[in-house]
């Protein structure tokens, strides 16, 4: 035990790595717990549209939301830009709920979105994961991401647990959702650990990578939203997300061999075409084109917003890179 002793592992201050990795591993518990909770609604009876509120990494959680929620719902449902509140007037919201999604609930221009919304008419539901915040003290119900503290930079299991806690919402909205969404949990819980079969070759690919475009469907599209948002955090890569829908156009003439192309298929049969179509005019437009699914890791039947937050776990890859 002489001076030159190394201290354990256990002694050594995490790194930003570790700290990501640790808490990207805590996500599929956070899921469970947000997904399961009981939810407690205003009366919503007239409810003629559903709005949301972001910014960032919530952002890209309120976009696969917005998918699910009007498709189960069939609400129209999409995002208000903070400022119109922050900069602006706001608008008239009567008849409608707004869906104010912030990590820690403190942020100036989601505060003045929560009181402008909700002197507009909306009845506002706070998404957050900050007990006591001021967007939750304005709102007139709470979602609880209850993810606990976020030591990492990049939000992780926060993400994972705001698109769990709107799920649970959307079993409250519609309950013949409720079972597919707390099976969910379960197969996600399962992957624990696990990595996708193209784990290496993707490694591999990313550390060749100058570009990346990723590119996702319907709630696969906030999936890669997000998953660009990271490999630009994590990896200082330029990361660029698109729908398969628009990115056949402009984005598809700058494939060149340093691009890389990342597909977020979360298997829903209705994107099947569209992902297809993209995948081939890539790969025969001589990029390197990855496409990852759920299956992969061997869940499936998923619900969409549950399989666009597996497929946001797959970023533990940016971490080795």
């Amino acid at each position: 035990m002489g001076a030159n002793r190394k201290p354990p592992m256990t002694d050594l201050p995490l790194n930003a790595g570790q700290h990501m990795a640790r808490e990207i591993a805590e996500a599929p518990q956070v899921f469970a717990a947000a997904v399961a909770q009981p939810v407690r609604l205003p009366d919503l009876t007239n409810l003629r549209a559903i709005y949301t509120a972001a910014r960032g990494p919530s952002a890209a959680a309120a976009t696969i939301l917005a998918y699910d929620l009007m498709r189960e719902t069939r609400l129209p449902t999409t995002s208000l830009p903070p400022s119109i509140f922050s900069l602006g007037q706001g608008v008239r919201l009567t008849d409608s709920a707004v869906l104010v999604v912030s990590q820690s609930g403190a942020s100036p221009d989601l505060v003045r979105s929560t009181e402008g919304a909700r002197e507009a008419g909306a009845t506002v539901l706070a998404l957050t994961n900050a007990p006591g915040s001021p967007v939750e003290a304005e709102a007139h119900s709470t979602l609880k991401i209850s993810a606990g503290p976020e030591q990492a930079v990049p939000a992780t299991k926060s993400v994972v647990g705001a698109i769990a806690a709107g799920m649970a919402l959307l079993s409250t909205l519609t309950p013949a959702y409720a079972p597919r969404a707390k099976a969910s949990a379960a197969t996600i819980a399962a992957l624990q650990g696990k990595q996708l079969p193209q784990t290496k070759a993707l490694l591999a690919a990313l550390l060749r990578a100058s570009h990346v475009y990723v590119i996702g469907r319907d709630t696969g599209f906030g999936a890669a939203q997000e998953l660009a948002l990271k490999l630009k955090e994590c990896c200082a890569l330029h990361a660029e997300a698109y729908s398969s829908s628009e990115v056949l156009h402009g984005p598809l003439q700058l494939v060149t061999n340093p691009l890389l192309i990342l597909i977020l298929d979360t298997e829903a049969p209705d994107v099947q075409p569209s992902l297809d179509t993209a995948e081939a005019r890539f790969k025969a437009a001589g990029g390197t084109t990855f496409r990852l699914r759920p299956s992969d890791a061997g869940a499936t039947d998923l619900p969409p917003a549950a399989a666009a937050a597996l497929l946001i776990l797959t970023y533990p890859l940016a971490l080795q890179t």
